[in-house]
């Protein structure tokens, strides 16, 4: 038998599979009772040929004693090879596992598994090969589950510690261990999901002490490929890691590039990019370097694109040594590095090419800096190598890297490898230093679109923060607003426009802007709700007709009315979390308001709610940056949130502050804005109301009973006014209108008069002609009112008008 017969194209399976193995039992009496097909294939037999016969029947020889004789005994039965006497006359060898059988009467029969010896031997073969590739191969092999978490590996991959986390446990235990190196991850993620095999070979760390410097270089041959059941289902990805060590310094040059092209730029911060850049050129090309970048890098304009020497200047954004205490640093990082005029550094961003050079004690330029003359002198430097970090034709500084510990000075093959090493960070740098600018941008945008702070308002008091993600993809679109609504109700508001960077927060400022306008109209919230998703779906279209994509991808808002008079909040929302309320004598509550869908999809209802509160109750509305900022967990962040509003009697300020410790990481992901009010009611004796006949001679006794109320108030200084107004809503009302007509005044922090009838429709300004009789009741009324309008209902509209309170009342 030959490996390739044991390890051929179809693995071979294990012969004592009950599916094809030949099952035998016998009684007592040694009678066989059952004959499967698997042990008619062997033998010959029919079950049929042999059931109720004796045992020693199959047996060659006949004689089963003798035949069982040299089967080895086990723990609970028996193994070995016993000889059958084949239908056919000849003697076939089958490999048997036998065990007794209890049955109910106390006497025992038997149960005989059997398969072919040479089957046998294959598949012990097979395994045997499996086992010394797993378990003693030089080759590091591991197996990670569906979830890319290490379930097994062999002692070979933890001598390949860069694989491994150190802190994991020893492998080849078989238990869970933590997640794999970022590098493994990726491949091993890509083989999971395209179901290929994925092979990569890159630069290992130098083991067992072997120099940095040496020429020898150790190279690792990763491949991952899926792990699958005998259904085709994934069970785990399997990686196989092989170390080797070879001079070829063209495949070490680009086995370095690739490296750098996965190390740096992982993220798009500045200060991040130019570190990993080091990293990577320390201590496998350089012994130090230093990365000095021009001030205007991080300023809001490009840096010119050509410069005199003079003009240059430069501040030192990173640097890294082999030795812990930098012998070789001069400045500090932040600092500014001046270097004299004849320096290489000064060379390179004048002419924008790299200056390579050797380094003695009489070298020009390194005289005139006695401080850097005597640094590197004394560590030896032998090599300087000055590379312009220059990106999309813009300067942006200049890479310093230093040799002394490295024997070979900087040659032409080390300069074509750092010129492009640096040439593939300053693309990296250029991009984080775009992304600050926009983030920068985007974050100044989004603050002046924000209100600078709330109005105050006497039905409620309010607090709230806004943090922007600190993550790469920039400024989010989250907003929110208090927006005073007549009849001294307040609108409370909190949305989330998808996506990030200046589209979102331009975005943003047009839906607050709508909704602030659409609010002005007074509108219940579910109608408001469809004017916006409405708006939404029309920018939507007019961004795509002019190929610009959609200015609004999509958004959710929740819009809440407080009537502290009713002491009642209607909610709506659109795709957003529902407002948590905190209730002085109850548990937090998360009211159950009609989910709505998201703005933007466009005819699909809205629906509100309305809740009954309490003074003092605390209302906090969200984005769900708040809430999924737990793991991205909602029900963690629900609970979190319950918690931080159980005490509702606690200033709104140390609410908020607890809210942000409790809820948020130091960094968190998404972009996060919240809102909380405390609800105020308004007194009893502050509100009065009436109902007025629908009769003109009704008119004066309303008038009446304003002035004698203003008198209660101590407002008599605007019952003049009052009166007219009173005087010209009501006439109004009942000969334009119909019943019921209510007369209610509300004394607030201004003089709210409220006159409402069962009519729909509203009246407008007009300019009356010297001929009319009537038209300039409603023009007196707004010459005479502060603020007016027109507050439409179920039942039909509210004309309201807010007059000034005298000083002192």
């Amino acid at each position: 038998m030959g490996v390739s017969r044991a390890l051929g194209s179809a693995d071979p399976a294990d012969p004592f599979d009950i599916e094809s193995a030949a099952v035998v039992i016998t009684d007592a009496d040694r009678l066989i009772v059952s004959w499967s097909p698997g042990a008619e294939r062997l033998i010959g037999y029919r079950a049929r040929d042999v059931v109720g016969r004796p045992a020693e029947s199959v047996v060659a020889g006949g004689d089963l004693s003798a035949a069982v004789s040299g089967l080895r005994r086990t723990e609970r039965g028996w193994t070995g090879v016993l000889a059958a006497r084949h239908r056919a006359g000849h003697a076939v060898d089958l490999s048997v596992r036998t065990c007794p059988l209890l049955g109910a009467d106390g006497h025992h029969g038997w149960l005989i598994v059997a398969c072919d010896v040479r089957e046998r031997r294959e598949f012990e073969f097979f395994e045997a090969v499996a086992r010394g590739l797993l378990q003693r191969s030089p080759m590091g092999i591991a197996v990670l589950d569906t979830d890319l978490r290490w379930k097994w590996s062999n002692r070979a991959l933890a001598d390949m510690d860069e694989d491994r986390p150190a802190e994991q446990e020893p492998p080849g235990s078989g238990s869970d261990h933590g997640g794999p190196t970022p590098v493994v991850n990726r491949h091993a993620r890509r083989a999971l999901v395209t179901g290929q095999p994925q092979v990569t070979l890159d630069h290992a760390p130098p083991r067992h002490g072997i120099p940095p410097r040496s020429r020898e270089r150790d190279f690792r041959l990763r491949s991952f490929f899926p792990v699958r059941d005998p259904a085709g289902q994934t069970l785990g990805i399997c990686l196989v890691a092989l170390h080797a060590t070879g001079q070829d310094s063209a495949r070490d040059r680009l086995t370095l590039l690739n490296e750098a092209s996965e190390h740096i730029g992982t993220t798009l911060d500045l200060d991040r990019t130019l570190q990993e850049l080091a990293e990577v050129a320390v201590p496998r090309i350089a012994d130090f370097v230093a990365i000095d970048l021009l001030d205007e890098v991080r300023a809001e304009a490009d840096p010119p694109g050509g410069r005199q020497p003079g003009e240059a200047m430069l501040h030192r954004a990173a640097h890294l040594s082999i030795q812990e205490d930098h012998p070789e640093v001069v400045v500090d990082v932040g600092a500014a590095p001046h270097y004299p005029a004849r320096s290489p550094q000064k060379r390179c961003l004048a002419t924008g090419k790299p200056i390579r050079e050797l380094v003695s004690a009489t070298t020009p330029w390194l005289i005139d800096d006695t401080q850097r003359w005597t640094k590197l002198i004394r560590l030896g430097v032998h090599t300087h190598l000055v590379v312009p970090l220059r990106a999309r034709g813009i300067t942006m500084g200049v890479v310093t890297l230093l040799r002394w510990k490295h024997p070979e000075p900087f040659d032409e093959d080390d300069l074509l490898l750092v010129e492009e090493l640096v040439a593939r960070a300053a693309v990296c740098v250029d991009n984080a230093r775009r992304f600050a600018r926009q983030h920068q941008a985007a974050l100044t945008l989004q603050t002046s679109l924000l209100p600078p702070d709330l109005p105050r308002h006497n039905a409620v008091e309010v607090a709230y923060r806004y943090l922007p993600a600190d993550t790469e993809a920039g400024v989010g679109g989250d907003w929110f607003d208090v927006i005073p609504l007549s009849g001294a109700r307040v609108a409370l508001v909190v949305g989330d426009v998808v996506g990030h960077g200046l589209h979102a927060a331009a975005s943003m400022g047009r839906l607050r802007a709508a909704v602030q306008t659409l609010a002005d109209l007074d509108l219940p919230p579910d109608e408001l709700l469809t004017h916006v998703d409405d708006l939404v779906v029309r920018l939507s279209d007019e961004a795509e007709a002019a190929a610009q994509g959609p200015l609004v991808i999509g958004a959710t808002c929740v819009y809440a009315v407080y009537d502290p008079v009713a002491r009642t909040i209607v909610v709506a929302r659109a795709g957003h979390p529902s407002p948590a309320i905190a209730h002085l004598r109850e548990p937090v509550e998360f009211p159950d308001i009609p989910a709505g869908p998201p703005l933007g999809l466009g005819g699909l209802p809205f629906e509100s709610a309305e809740i009954a509160v309490e003074e003092g109750s605390v209302i906090a509305l969200y984005t769900d940056g708040l809430i999924e900022a737990s793991d991205r967990d909602v029900d963690v962040g629900m609970e979190r949130l319950c918690f931080t509003l159980a005490h509702p009697d606690r200033p709104l300020e140390e609410l908020c502050d607890t809210m942000v410790r409790t809820l948020l990481p130091e960094r968190p992901r998404d972009d996060v804005a919240f809102l909380i009010a405390r609800t105020h009611a308004l007194s009893p004796d502050r509100v009065v109301s009436w109902d007025v006949p629908a009769d003109p001679s009704a008119v004066h006794g309303a008038r009446n009973n304003a002035v004698r109320q203003l008198a209660l108030w101590g407002l008599d200084e605007i019952a003049f006014t009052t009166e007219l107004i009173v005087s010209e809503l009501v006439t109004n009302a009942i000969k334009h209108a119909y019943g019921p007509i209510s007369l209610r005044l509300i004394h607030e922090s201004a003089l709210i008069c409220e006159v409402s009838d069962a009519s729909h429709t509203s009246p407008h300004l007009r300019g009356a002609r010297i001929t009319d009789e009537g038209g300039r009741g409603l023009f007196l009324v707004a010459q005479i009112a502060q603020r007016w309008g027109t507050r439409h209902t179920s039942d039909g509209k509210t004309i309201w008008t807010e007059q000034q309170l005298p000083d002192g009342a």
